[in-house]
């Protein structure tokens, strides 16, 4: 795929935590990203659970619309203790009315009466690029690290405030954002995609 350096990327969401997050990573190699906040509605098909395959759906139908290279990502949580949930349904986590503080509520009450090992966990991210040309680019990262007690920090959004990755004693939501952006499942998908 031709470098999409100089044109506009639009990010598949209207997340402003994850356009900030994507921008800031994105920043060093010259890309100019913009996300469907200030962009005509896009229709979406229906998400599955398959990451990668959500992704490729989400960007395909921003380029396919809108006629503009679009990045978009499908990203979970899978904790051990939940079988690897809630994976794919993060962000429906605990049922369709919840908001993050909510979800965060829901996955520490699921948890609850679990032993500790339980708490192990990952995000992961499949990150899809696709070009008006149609051509389709994919990469993949992944974060391992904990579940905490009780929500810890103010950055971040999701279930960062509950997360701690290993080799570190804080959250997602206590890192810097320069710090996060470095090891992230989202950065370490991103770099994949770009870098390669």
């Amino acid at each position: 795929m031709s470098s999409p350096v100089g044109r506009r990327i639009v990010v598949a969401t209207q997340n402003p935590g994850k356009r900030r997050e994507v921008a800031e990573i994105l920043a060093p190699r010259g890309l100019a990203v913009c996300s469907l906040v200030d962009l005509p509605p896009v229709d979406f098909p229906e998400e599955g659970t398959d990451y990668r395959a959500n992704a490729i759906a989400k960007a395909r139908a921003v380029t396919e619309q809108l006629d503009e290279v679009a990045l978009a990502d499908d990203s979970g949580l899978e904790v051990e203790g939940l079988d690897g949930a809630p994976g794919p349904l993060s962000a429906r986590f605990g049922g369709g009315g919840l908001d993050d503080a909510g979800r965060v509520a829901h996955l520490l009450s699921e948890l609850s009466t679990r032993p500790s090992p339980s708490r192990r966990a990952r995000f992961v991210c499949h990150v899809a690029l696709v070009t008006p040309g149609g051509a389709v680019q994919t990469a993949f990262g992944e974060c391992g690290g904990r579940i905490v007690e009780a929500p810890r920090g103010a950055g971040g959004f999701g279930y960062d405030s509950v997360f701690q990755p290993h080799g570190f004693r804080e959250t997602m939501a206590e890192l810097a954002a320069e710090e996060k952006n470095s090891l992230s499942h989202r950065a370490r998908a991103l770099r994949a995609l770009f870098d390669d």
